[in-house]
């Protein structure tokens, strides 16, 4: 293999894990425009462990709903990428811990989850882009009714609007 090949791959491998550090990112900060440019047009969601298994949306579909807005705010720390990539397709694997938080009056104010997210990207003119993307819970601790709580405060808001 070529020199510039091993770059390219490098730097491929390099652009996908990215993609996966601006995704905590965005979500943190709520900037739900650079989370939506992380995935392709359709996409294939299954956080099983949460909820249904896969679903097929817009990625419109997919950013209106995140429950994460209706939070007082939270972290999402990424590691130990594993990125395989093949021409213009590649994917990922890696590791999250979440962490969320939300006051309210029943009970602890913060609810952390650790996993893994497991994606297929592919590579567009504008960049590498979730086309799958699976959620595995591993472990969870805290108080996980504060994402119903979210998810309520999040419908209540939408009512609103």
């Amino acid at each position: 293999m070529s020199i510039e090949s091993r770059l390219k791959a490098l730097e491929d491998m390099w652009d996908v894990a990215q993609v996966f550090y601006r995704y905590a990112a965005s979500l943190d900060a709520r900037d739900w425009e650079s989370y939506r440019s992380l995935f392709a047009e359709i996409v294939e969601i299954n956080f099983a462990s949460m909820g249904p298994d896969w679903l097929t949306m817009t990625r419109d579909e997919w950013v209106a709903g995140r429950v994460h807005s209706g939070l007082d705010s939270c972290q999402h720390v990424m590691s130990n990428p594993q990125v395989t990539v093949d021409g213009d397709q590649a994917t990922c694997l890696i590791y999250v811990v979440a962490e969320h938080f939300l006051t309210n009056p029943d009970g602890d104010h913060w609810h952390t989850m650790g996993g893994l997210y497991r994606a297929s990207l592919s590579r567009f003119a504008e960049g590498w882009r979730i086309r799958k993307l699976q959620l595995t819970v591993i472990w969870k601790r805290g108080n996980p009714q504060i994402m119903d709580l979210a998810r309520s405060r999040l419908s209540a808001a939408t009512a609103k609007s």
